[in-house]
């Protein structure tokens, strides 16, 4: 493996990973999963595909795309978390609103039509650090390991081309 192939397993094993956990909790551990979960979940999917092009075609540049999608990875985790702590506005689809001004019938629908999980509810911590809280942190580490990936690649690059 050249210097640029063992980052790119490293984060594409990583986002597996935590892909897993997340089906993990949800299948075997009964956390179903909100919107901003299931959110969080498709730049893992898109990091692992970026990571088996990579290392089966040889291409560099799915390294940096890889960064790219966890970074907005590790935003939306970060949005997640700070809308449990009710730092940030979150989608209102995705928590209780207001309702002092409804109507029965309007208060009735909104029931009907409420998300069965909610957003801003923290269902799972860890060292008081929410699952979404986790999420951010390891994919804002997994976009350093992508950078890493493509910062050598470029060396590599270099260095064979010298050596021509």
């Amino acid at each position: 493996m050249t210097d640029w192939r063992l980052p790119v397993a490293i984060a594409a094993l990583g986002s597996a990973v935590l892909l897993a956990a997340a089906l993990a909790f949800q299948h075997l551990g009964g956390l179903a999963p909100c919107q901003m979960c299931i959110w969080q979940r498709w730049p893992h999917a898109i990091a692992v595909a970026l990571g088996a092009l990579a290392l089966g075609a040889g291409l560099r540049w799915p390294a940096l795309a890889g960064a790219l999608v966890m970074l907005a990875g590790a935003g939306i985790g970060a949005w997640h978390a700070g809308f449990e702590q009710g730092w940030l506005p979150g989608p209102a689809s995705c928590s209780g609103a207001p309702v002092g001004d409804l109507t029965a019938e309007e208060l009735m629908a909104r029931i009907m039509s409420a998300p069965l999980v909610r957003c801003d509810e923290i269902v799972w911590s860890f060292a008081g650090i929410s699952m979404a809280g986790w999420n951010a942190i390891l994919s804002l580490g997994l976009a350093l390991t992508w950078f890493a990936a493509f910062r050598a690649g470029g060396r590599d690059q270099a260095r064979s081309s010298a050596s021509q």
